[in-house]
């Protein structure tokens, strides 16, 4: 087994050469390196050695509540206690106000380093800009200070066993109970519904307050313990036996009258949740980027020392046969290209310069991203052979933890139908027109001629996209499409600045590679779309 070793370096690179994080207000690029290296310590010796264990232990269910696997919750007060939970938090209520870019770099090494806790202590940072955004002085007072020093932990608690991507089905019921609300009902696939790390666990509920389908649905924050100390009437009825995060307990609650309070107003819950979703969306998205990094440095480690067969001077090792290094370079590829889309969405969203940009992007990235997580790591289980489908160098866990990042947040298919049929045309084309501004930005900046042809074929296709009666068929391929067109200028971008990084001939090859590549794919869906 190869050792987790975060990848800073190309993080950095792509976070300040690629998505021009430089030129953000306030953005300090030595203290970012340095804030970068203190938590690459941190999860190559604390939190990394706790991933195999925990994968194998899993969350359990004891007298009704979840108990972490050995090691954890003393590695999550470490994570606290340092001031990890609060990166982004304002300083007023006790964080450290570092922005999303610096959040992006420990985003993605904790991935890297254990996603079951990643995952557990993510939507934290979620439910923040939640009630930053939409709650009240006296909510933002009570509830950021506990969030931001990691005394809480909270949930996103959407699902219910008849209500999945389909929101309007929700049945959970909230109603007024004098000062407070009452939430009746179930909730299902709830990422940290319960567990040990933290007395407090603060739920966001969508809950039905009347029966105007979308418009009935509200936003509570419901916390695990009350006011005065007792156990509000959360439980948890069980816990999910999943493929892979066996160590974050992903659990069904139910909700018998627990009290509530309201978060935004009445009737506009799904505008609330949305801000915590989309925050989710692109961490996710550093999801599949840090498992496509994972999975590259075990197979081009480990087929640099595997001895296999001859060449001319006599043994070579694995990493001298063609389709192997074929292999390794697309693993690389799947890694460097995810990880900049990433970047270019979250730089762009701290910025605010450009938010219809960010609203195409957002779903695009997370799309990208996480299908080159699954991709990256089933071609590392080939690349190690047998070794790769036996557990010892842990890339079929990386596989079995990534898959669920298509699914949650927003299954891949439906972000993709949202390009397809929300932002080619009608009130939120302005989107569109944004990503085909920034394509020929990029072009220019670059002197590319292939992100110019690949933009106009772009633009060819979301005119027939934008003409058809039902969009839904052409979706797929359309966001794969776009997906395509952003990577090619993103491999343009990286071209350019390759010389200047720490690894310039590793850049310039895949960029060269990869551009050959996506011409030949981005031609080849344009002519599927627009036939």
């Amino acid at each position: 087994m190869k050792p987790f070793a975060a990848p800073l370096e190309d993080i950095l690179f792509s976070l300040e050469a690629v998505a021009g994080a430089k030129a953000l207000p306030g953005y300090d690029s030595d203290l970012t390196r340095e804030i970068g290296a203190h938590f690459a310590a941190f999860a190559e010796g604390e939190l990394a050695p706790l991933d195999e264990q925990g994968d194998r232990q899993g969350a359990r269910l004891e007298n009704g509540r979840v108990r972490l696997p050995e090691g954890f919750v003393a590695a999550y007060k470490s994570l606290a206690e340092q001031g990890w939970q609060g990166l982004m938090a304002p300083e007023a209520y006790g964080g450290q106000e570092m922005g999303r870019p610096v959040f992006a770099v420990t985003s993605e090494i904790f991935t890297g380093a254990n996603h079951a806790l990643q995952m557990l202590t993510s939507l934290a940072h979620g439910a923040m800009e939640t009630i930053l955004h939409f709650g009240t002085e006296g909510q933002i007072e009570r509830c950021l200070p506990p969030l931001a020093a990691g005394e809480w932990l909270s949930t996103m608690a959407l699902t219910e066993p008849g209500a999945g991507s389909d929101l309007s089905r929700i049945r959970c019921r909230a109603e007024k109970a004098g000062e407070v609300w009452a939430i009746t009902g179930e909730k299902i696939f709830i990422s940290g519904g319960d567990h040990d790390a933290t007395d407090m666990i603060l739920h966001l509920v969508l809950a039905r307050s009347s029966d105007d389908g979308l418009r009935g649905l509200s936003l509570y924050l419901c916390p695990s313990v009350k006011g005065d100390g007792a156990l509000n009437a959360v439980s948890v009825t069980r816990i999910e036996e999943k493929m892979g995060i066996h160590a974050q307990p992903t659990c069904q609650l139910a909700f018998d009258g627990a009290e509530a309070e309201l978060i935004g107003k009445e009737g506009e819950g799904l505008k609330a949740m949305f801000t915590m979703m989309n925050h989710a969306r692109l961490d996710v998205a550093l999801q599949g980027a840090a498992h496509a990094a994972r999975a590259w440095d075990v197979a081009s480690s480990y087929s640099a020392e595997r001895v296999q067969g001859r060449g001319p001077q006599g043994e070579v090792t694995l990493d001298a046969h063609a389709d192997v290094r074929r292999m390794l370079d697309e693993i690389d590829a799947h890694a460097v290209s995810a990880r900049a889309m990433a970047h270019v969405a979250l730089v762009l969203l701290e910025s605010g310069e450009n938010p219809a940009l960010v609203e195409f992007l957002t779903p695009l990235a997370k799309v990208w991203c996480t299908e080159a997580g699954m991709r990256a790591t089933e071609t590392g289980i080939q690349v190690l052979g047998g070794y790769g489908y036996l557990q010892e160098y842990r890339l079929e866990q990386s596989y079995r933890d990534v898959r669920i990042a298509a699914i949650y947040e927003g299954a891949n298919g439906i972000h993709a139908r949202t390009l397809a049929e929300r932002f080619v045309r009608g009130k939120h084309a302005e989107s569109a027109d944004a990503f085909e501004a920034w394509l020929e930005t990029v072009s220019a900046e670059t002197g590319s001629d292939d992100v110019l042809r690949a933009a106009a074929q772009w633009a060819e296709a979301r005119a027939a996209v934008a003409a058809t009666d039902d969009a839904a068929p052409l979706a797929h391929d359309f966001c794969r499409l776009s997906g395509c067109t952003m990577a090619l200028a993103l491999w343009a971008k990286i071209a350019a600045a390759a010389g200047e990084s720490h690894a310039p001939e590793r850049f310039a090859r895949l960029a060269a590679t990869q551009t050959r590549r996506l011409s030949a794919e981005v031609a080849m869906l344009k002519g599927l779309i627009a036939t």
